[in-house]
């Protein structure tokens, strides 16, 4: 693995953890999807300040070499009322300030964002960017103990956003949809209003979801288009008996509070 990627027989971990507990792992996960924007041409990105590393509610997984060394991709999960605004808030607010409310209407029961998704080259075509994270995105929410999940979607991450039971929401933007992170780009709102249930997710991936947050720690080969990967899937999260749901949900009423009283009053700083 130390290599690369064995493309007869792949085989990763998918890993989950607190983004304050792996400093260093987080500093991989930068630099494998600051590799991948570039190529695309993104070079301004809200999250890319990457204060996330040390926002106590965000809560990484990793795609990585068995011995650990190489990430080839990863997704992340923010939970509302951490240290920093949600993704999606951060690079819509400036453009539609219904995104505050919105976000606050699900944060009273625990909210979080699907973000910064991304695969390696060297991976891709295996479906972890597509399917497997989105999936396991989902799954360790339902571990988080938040209650819905939002996400800003590029076009092609749509279908599999509503296989796992998100809708597109309409409410803000052009309808649901904002040009970003740059102007030829089009990213779409999405939400999962019910993490625990998946009412509205197709049934495979819904079996998915609730076999793999049922089995945090298991192996499964896993099959796109005839192509093969075996995945090791670790997502029991760590010290996760220091993490306080509802302390960050205290947090998340504070914030949106305090921004109300700004608003009504600018000369409070």
């Amino acid at each position: 693995m130390e290599d690369g990627l064995n493309k007869e027989n792949p085989e990763v971990r998918l890993r989950a953890f607190r983004a304050i507990d792996e400093p260093e792992t987080c500093e991989l996960f930068i630099e494998g999807h600051t590799h991948v924007l570039t190529s695309i041409g993104v070079t301004k990105v809200t999250s890319n300040k990457n204060e996330w590393t040390k926002n106590p509610a965000a809560f990484v997984m990793t795609v990585e070499s068995l011995d650990g060394k190489k990430v080839y991709g990863g997704a992340r999960v923010h939970v509302s009322g951490g240290s920093e605004p949600l993704p999606i808030e951060q690079a819509t607010g400036a453009m539609d300030a219904r995104v505050f409310d919105l976000v606050w209407r699900f944060a009273q029961q625990g909210t979080g964002e699907l973000c910064g998704l991304w695969n390696s080259r060297e991976i891709a075509g295996y479906g972890i960017g597509s399917i497997f994270l989105i999936r396991t995105t989902v799954a360790i929410s339902y571990q988080i103990g938040i209650q819905s999940l939002f996400a800003l979607c590029a076009p092609y991450t749509i279908p599999p956003g509503e296989a796992v039971g998100m809708e597109i929401e309409k409410s803000i933007g052009h309808d649901g949809t904002f040009y970003y992170p740059k102007l030829d780009l089009v990213a779409t709102t999405m939400i999962l209003k019910d993490v625990p249930t998946l009412s509205k997710a197709h049934e495979g991936d819904k079996n998915a979801i609730i076999n793999i947050r049922e089995n945090l720690n298991i192996s499964r080969v896993e099959v796109l288009r005839r192509k093969e990967i075996t995945i090791h899937y670790a997502i029991q999260i760590p010290n996760l008996d220091r993490w306080d749901l509802n302390a960050t949900i205290l947090q998340a009423k504070k914030s949106f509070f305090k921004s109300k009283i700004n608003e009504s009053d600018p000369e409070i700083i």
